[in-house]
């Protein structure tokens, strides 16, 4: 039996921020994701930035709440969070609010074995860095 192609190759998140410049250089120069290309016309810019193999996460509310309450210890995301795995989360979060995020919880080991952090980030996103701890 032949396998099916997936019918998604690409999972693109499209951000509209207001200063875009500053969500630019965040997301490029502190962040690191490498600009894949760039294009631009009379009515304004964009920029398309790699970030490594993307998933769709997918969770009810209440898994959202615990989620929040393992994170933040409250709940604090909206409906869109974006995770970024990372080498050092602890040192990616000093270096991001250096940058001018906003940290909302700093690392916390999970009950999953990761240590996350959350930041509100410029293009009003909401970020968890997350480093796998491994077994």
């Amino acid at each position: 039996m032949s396998e099916v192609p997936p019918a998604v190759r690409e999972l693109r998140l499209v951000v509209t921020a207001d200063d875009y410049d500053e969500a630019l250089r965040f997301y490029r120069d502190v962040l690191g994701l490498p600009e894949r290309a760039a294009f631009s016309s009379p009515d304004g810019r964009v920029t398309i930035l790699e970030a490594g193999r993307a998933t769709l996460e997918l969770t009810d509310p209440n898994h959202a709440a615990f989620i929040d309450e393992v994170e933040v210890g409250r709940r604090a995301a909206g409906h869109i969070r974006v995770a970024f795995q990372v080498d050092d989360s602890t040192v990616m979060t000093a270096r991001l609010a250096q940058a001018g995020a906003e940290v909302v919880a700093e690392p916390t080991r999970t009950p999953w074995n990761s240590l996350n952090s959350r930041l509100e980030a410029p293009g009003s996103l909401q970020l968890t860095l997350f480093t796998e701890l491994g077994d």
